[in-house]
């Protein structure tokens, strides 16, 4: 018998459950909704911490485990490029060839490395532990030896490796520093002008945490009867905007829960003001909004319309999304009207209307702090689909309102292709229209550029990158 064979063997380790951990849990459940079902965070997340909270036992989320859980989520889809960069250069295959649930497990590691100041060693063995409840014991070995490779150097030391010189190729630097698709860079720094500083400053806007804004609606709510919630503060802009503090929550606030108030970015809120607000000719009634879902600027335009005696239409093609206006407006204190209608081929009569908002569907690059999953989604293709839309809709709104009306064209993207180039295409045709300077109804609002239109930023204003071109119809 050999010596070896002599040696007593070591005991083999007792195999060890993995340890479950809820909130991590969560982040990954709803990392997979947004990548395999095409879910917007901000649907998929609220009704799984609601879930959570409801639950009894050690499972139940408490305020911190929620924080925890919407940090992890939305910090990892908002640097998703920045962490794709640094996990291709710790694993030695293309990520394509990485399975999408491992490389979620890994996304969310090398968030919890590089983006918070969550320790190494528990973003390591927090993270290890998840892969072995989600992905099994062997792909789990896999995620600790890529991610002991991410703990070996911070965020600044990663960037310094994996994004090219800023001098080689601004764009591409930009892209991976500041975790946006290379197109997108290029976009937003058109619709700037140049300028390094603008651009980023402007993405690393993109990349924080937006602000919950309420808006108080008029003859229903008031922004005082706001303000007496916790950590709330006045809005910068809106007079009916009240902001809440990191971690307020808006179901929360007995007004929202009935409907009073609602949650919505101070953006939009002036571009529904700024309509109102534009001075016109003759009788003031009938009012139109031509996209109204999900509901939030018409119900705003509608209490503003009762004020002063006049009634709002509210259409919107997807019958669902009617649904949803229809639930904003229940309550307004004057007359108003949801229908489905197809805004390109609309029911009414030519000249109907007094004011036309048409807030088009686009690509939603004015968003991205809020829905931070659309800049990966997204493809310059998709500007090519919407055009067509955006243009008919504009030439309806023109059709809708009457001589001396006005017209609203606003979107919530910044996009060049999707602003200026439109309103230019469809004004070219229609000699009987004139651009209203916009900046004079958003007062207080600094750096609206040169106009007539307006191009509101999240590094400049605080609130979506909203753009609205005001139209009066002359003949």
């Amino acid at each position: 018998m050999s010596e070896q064979s002599r040696r007593p063997r070591k005991p083999a380790k007792p195999y060890r459950r993995p340890q479950k951990d809820p909130v991590r849990i969560l982040a990954f459940e709803a990392l997979r909704a947004v990548d395999e079902r095409d879910a917007y965070a901000n649907l998929v997340l609220p009704p799984l911490l609601r879930k959570a909270r409801e639950k009894e036992g050690p499972e139940k989320f408490d305020a911190r485990d929620a924080a925890l859980a919407t940090e992890l989520v939305y910090g990892t889809l908002r640097r998703q490029g920045t962490y794709d960069a640094v996990i291709a250069a710790c694993v030695d295959r293309p990520l394509r060839e990485v399975d999408p649930p491992v490389l979620d497990v890994l996304s969310l590691g090398a968030h919890q490395l590089l983006g918070t100041r969550i320790p190494t060693h528990a973003a390591v063995s927090a993270t290890v532990e998840l892969a072995r409840v989600v992905l099994g014991d062997g792909r789990a070995k896999f995620v600790n030896a890529v991610l002991r490779k991410v703990a070996q150097d911070d965020l600044d030391g990663w960037l310094a490796k994996v994004a090219p010189p800023y001098d080689e190729d601004p764009e591409d630097h930009l892209a991976v520093v500041h975790s946006h698709p290379r197109w997108v860079v290029s976009a937003l720094w058109d619709s700037l002008g140049g300028g390094r500083a603008g651009i980023e400053d402007l993405l690393e806007a993109d990349n924080e945490r937006p602000e919950v804004t309420l808006v108080a609606r008029p003859g229903r709510a008031t922004t005082e009867e706001l303000l007496r919630e916790d950590a709330a503060v006045p809005g910068r802009w809106s007079p009916y905007a009240v902001r809440l503090a990191e971690g307020g929550e808006p179901g929360a606030v007995e007004a929202v829960r009935e409907g009073r108030a609602g949650v919505q970015d101070e953006g939009s809120q002036l571009v529904a003001l700024a309509l109102a607000g534009a001075p016109i000719e003759g009788s003031d009634r009938r009012w139109l909004d031509g996209c109204a879902g999900p509901g939030g600027k018409a119900a705003l335009l509608a209490a503003l319309a009762a004020e002063r005696g006049a009634t709002l239409l509210a259409s919107e093609k997807q019958p669902h999304r009617a649904g949803l206006v229809a639930k904003a407006l229940a309550g307004n204190p004057g007359p108003y009207q949801v229908i489905a209608a197809d805004g390109t081929r609309p029911p009414w009569r030519p000249g109907s209307f007094d004011r036309v908002l048409m807030d088009v569907p686009c690509t939603g690059l004015g968003a991205l702090r809020r829905r931070p999953e659309a800049r990966w989604r997204r493809r310059p293709e998709d500007l090519e689909n919407f055009a067509p839309l955006q243009r008919a809709l504009l030439r309806t709104a023109l059709d809708s309102v009457r001589i001396g009306g006005v017209v609203g064209y606003a979107t919530c993207s910044p996009h060049l292709a999707e602003t200026r180039a439109v309103v230019a295409d469809v004004l070219k045709q229609r000699p009987e229209t004139e651009l209203i300077d916009a900046r004079p109804l958003l007062p207080g609002v600094p750096a609206l550029g040169e106009g007539p239109d307006v191009q509101l930023w999240p590094h400049l204003h605080g609130t979506d990158a909203m753009y609205l071109a005001l139209i009066r119809r002359t003949g």
